[in-house]
This record gives structure tokens, sequence and C-alpha cells, in this order.
């Protein structure tokens, strides 16, 4: 499958929970090690970041999409 989705993490369903309208599907993500985040210029000052340093890449579940 091709996407223009510069973020594709690629894993294995490790479970899948149905409700009476939302599933909960978890994934075990085995590549990529590298994500791209495109962020404000206000944002990335704002933050102070810099090369090198710790960070934590958040992502909203309601906005993943699944392929198969």
């Amino acid at each position: 499958m091709q996407l223009s989705a510069r973020n594709q993490l690629k894993g294995k369903i490790v479970s899948v929970d149905k409700g009476a309208v939302m599933a909960n599907i978890k994934i075990e993500v085995t590549e990529p090690n590298t994500i791209t985040a495109v962020i404000t210029k206000e944002s990335a000052e704002k933050l102070g970041l810099t090369e090198g340093d710790d960070v934590a890449a958040i992502i909203k579940s309601t906005e993943v999409i699944i392929g198969k």
C-alpha cells in the first residue's frame, strides 16, 4: 500500500476490543525508528527544541488510520 503520509508505524495487532460503537485496536509497533513532526516555528522556539533533546511524540488515537 502506498500513502503520501510521512509517518507510517508498522506493527502487529495485539488486541481488538469492540464496543457498541467504537473498537480499541492495540498495535505493537516495530518500525520505523524515526517519525516526522511538522510544527510552527513559534512552537519550536517556545519549546526551545534543539538537536539531541529528549522529547515525546504524542499522537491522538482518534486520528490514527489503520491500513492492512
